[in-house]
């Protein structure tokens, strides 16, 4: 499965801070219907990823009924985004 979408740069402070962009909720929806076939442990969703240029493998992560994209430092490095940039994400479901 691949998804396209624009989303915003957030930054979650915690224990391991990171940055992230959450999927859109149309989006949400048509991933669920295969997120049963490709999940493992506590629903992590396999897939590759890319930001411009960047592509990187990493595992989409459940919040509050949705999916987020971690956006790791090396992506935003390269591509030159931050918190509340806008980007286009492109996902390979299952990669």
């Amino acid at each position: 499965m691949n998804l396209t979408f624009d989303g915003e740069i957030w930054y979650w402070r915690g224990p391991a801070p990171f940055h992230f962009v959450t999927l859109p909720d149309h989006q949400r929806d048509e991933l669920r219907t295969v997120s049963k076939i490709v999940s493992y442990g506590w629903g992590m969703i396999p897939a590759t990823v890319s930001v411009g240029a960047t592509t990187w493998t990493t595992s989409l992560f459940p919040k509050n009924g949705g999916y987020i994209v971690p956006i790791k430092d090396f992506v935003r490095k390269n591509e030159g985004v931050d918190d509340g940039d806008t980007v286009t994400v492109a996902l390979t479901i299952g990669a």
